[in-house]
């Protein structure tokens, strides 16, 4: 991007009598003119006493445009002052070969056309009471005498520092810096109010609600829609006008005021939709913020568009106004992308975890998978499914995905699952879906040379390359090859990474297997079935509960090594502690403290019960197997101290995770 922007000082009589008859557009984003007297009347006493000073020049402050071609310059700021500017000109009766217009605003661009005399039903008040003011103000403080002084004084010696931003410069950065009303305007307020600009009067309203509700990230949003049970049914449960269309929707009842589109940017007033009326609010922590949310759902609305490339779309909110620009919206798209926005909200709410208002603990699971509703005369949230195992694989599996792709920019899953829930709610589909998914993610993209770089981490748009075919989502998984070892390595040589969902899948299918076979079982350490299950894990028993308590803590976000990287070339080199077999995810706390600490050290302290060692910062169930394995070697008595975990374990430890990851 070019930080050098072309800077002008200009005349006033330059900015509003150029020879290339330049058009200033005040775009929907910016707020109504608001100036009133005490503005106007500042303005117009400095620029006399300037004059009576005979001050050469005198500088009223910046205008900042974006060049949009053919003559038509966007105010991106200033349009308070330029448009107060233009009104003294007419007030003074001098030419103004510029024109200021006012997008999707035609009350404000009949006013400024004429200025008096309209039907006060049909005038932007804003505006024509700043011209009544600007003449009293003139009248006042300069006097029928000195306007022509005051106006040649105005024209040429008051000039105006104008950035003309090109058409070439990206407009996100300056939304970072710049705003109307001094203070920082958010992208998705730019972006609400150009879309409304595509509506009639009599959608807006509805739009307007719709993002209003959906906006709030934290709670649900049947909890914030106005008339929820109109549209959520009286249970809240359902809704009822899922399969339809925006025009389908009840219009918003005792609401009929006329808003300005300043109320539209903020939200419209009028609707109680911050008092839940429900007696409690239930809060939880998002998985995403509203501007990254919007982009996942207006992806999920070009989908049905011809020539859309799902794989170029970005999921990046600094590209957000450009991604909605390029969209190329009109009123048919901005009302089914309204429509979609209210529909992924009640599905990210309802059919997608969140993580409880609290911090992890090893005896409750923090994810949450529910359903916001009301019986009789109580509203709370209850499980998604009324099955058990259904809804703690649900949970696994969101979870799994969640804390592997915690980056905003890396929610891909997340597009897959609404984009899947779009067309088919069914549970036990969704379970068998979100399974699929994670299976196509390890063999068709972590176990696939051609879509990782140098570091084995995806690389852009292979996760759309690989799920998305002609539109749909393709969950069968397609490569035959699936060598982890040329891959990932075995400690031959060195290993090039180890990507975080390799070591979360491994965790979600040593889960999985337990609860496929011994979960929900009182078995004890001597029968048959709890023996074959920990054989197979390649360690000796140490217990049911571990599995019953173990969930995808957010604070696993570290690689353990088992065997320190500290003591490199005493027992195992270099290549050999960098493998998956000495690999397991751990929470950054733990693994800062204890990243020196020996095999055996690590046994003493991680698995110490007193609690001086936070059990969910080592609640991976690969490490517990590893820690199992070196505690049975220990227990052996054929190991001198400090061989406890050797090369040998680390490969019979990595052949026995890979035997379970690839189904063997």
């Amino acid at each position: 991007m070019n930080d050098n922007l072309p800077l002008q000082e200009l005349s006033i009589n330059s900015i509003f009598n150029s020879p290339e008859n330049i058009t200033y557009e005040i775009p929907i984003y910016q707020r109504n003119y608001a100036w009133e007297n005490e503005e106007i009347t500042a303005l117009v006493n400095d620029v006399w006493d300037a004059c009576k000073m005979k001050k050469e020049t005198y500088f009223i402050g910046t205008l900042v445009s974006y060049d949009k071609g053919e003559n038509k310059y966007e105010v991106i700021d200033g349009q308070q002052r330029l448009t107060t500017l233009y009104l003294i000109m007419k007030a003074l009766g001098e030419k103004t070969g510029s024109k200021l217009t006012y997008r999707a605003r035609e009350k404000s661009n009949r006013t400024i056309g004429t200025l008096s005399g309209m039907d006060s039903d049909d005038v932007d008040f804003g505006i024509q009471q700043g011209y009544y003011i600007v003449k009293h103000a003139i009248n006042e403080v300069v006097g029928d005498t000195q306007k022509k002084c005051f106006a040649n004084y105005l024209l040429e010696q008051v000039h105006i520092i104008h950035y003309n931003v090109p058409r070439d410069v990206d407009l996100n950065h300056y939304f970072e810096v710049m705003n109307s009303r001094g203070e920082q305007l958010e992208k998705h307020e730019i972006v609400k109010a150009k879309l409304i600009a595509y509506l009639d009067e009599s959608d807006r309203n509805k739009f307007a609600m719709i993002w209003q509700a959906c906006s709030e990230m934290n709670v649900y949003v049947q909890m914030r829609y106005p008339q929820a049970e109109s549209v959520f049914g009286q249970d809240l449960r359902t809704f009822k006008y899922f399969e339809v269309s925006f025009d389908d929707l009840p219009d918003i009842g005792g609401n009929h005021k006329v808003h300005t589109l300043e109320e539209f940017i903020k939200g419209v007033s009028g609707t109680n939709v911050s008092d839940d009326g429900f007696g409690r609010t239930e809060v939880f922590q998002p998985i995403i913020d509203f501007p990254n949310f919007l982009l996942i759902v207006l992806k999920i609305t070009r989908m049905s568009e011809s020539g859309f490339e799902p794989g170029s779309f970005i999921l990046d909110d600094k590209e957000l106004i450009n991604a909605f620009e390029n969209a190329k919206p009109d009123r048919d798209f901005v009302k089914r992308f309204g429509f979609n926005l209210l529909r992924a909200k009640y599905l990210l709410d309802n059919y997608v975890v969140h993580h409880a208002d609290e911090a992890d603990t090893p005896d409750s699971n923090p994810w949450q998978l529910e359903h916001w509703q009301h019986e009789g005369k109580s509203y709370y949230s209850r499980n998604l499914s009324e099955d058990k195992n259904l809804q703690e694989r649900l949970v696994q599996l969101l979870s799994m995905f969640e804390v592997s792709f915690t980056p905003r920019q890396r929610k891909n899953y997340l597009f897959y699952c609404l984009l899947h829930l779009f067309s088919d709610r069914d549970l036990r589909h969704y379970c068998t879906f979100l399974s699929r998914l994670a299976d196509k993610y390890f063999f068709d993209i972590y176990l696939n040379k051609m879509y990782l770089n140098e570091i084995n981490t995806p690389l852009p748009g292979s996760f759309d390359s690989v799920v998305l075919k002609k539109g749909r989502i393709d969950v069968e998984a397609h490569n035959a090859i699936s060598d982890f070892v040329s891959i990932y390595g075995d400690g031959s040589e060195k290993s090039k990474g180890i990507p975080l969902f390799v070591f979360n899948y491994m965790d979600y299918r040593l889960w999985e297997m337990y609860a496929e076979t011994l979960s929900g079982k009182k078995l004890r350490e001597s029968d048959y079935m709890r023996q074959a299950f920990f054989r197979q894990l390649g360690c000796s028993d140490f217990g049911q509960k571990v599995f019953d308590q173990f969930y995808f803590s957010r604070t696993r976000r570290s690689l353990e090594h088992f065997f320190p990287q500290a003591n490199v070339g005493s027992i195992m080199n270099e290549n050999e502690i960098n493998s998956f077999g000495n690999y397991a995810m751990i929470g950054s706390e733990v693994n800062s403290s204890g990243s020196c600490w020996s095999p055996k050290a690590k046994l003493i302290r991680y698995l110490d019960s007193s609690g001086k060692i936070s059990r969910v910062g080592v609640a991976s169930l690969k490490f517990m197997i590893m820690m199992q394995m070196c505690q049975d070697n220990v227990n052996s008595g054929n190991r001198e101290a400090g061989h406890e975990w050797n090369f040998e374990d680390v490969k019979r430890h990595q052949a026995a995770m890979l035997k379970i990851l690839m189904g063997g």
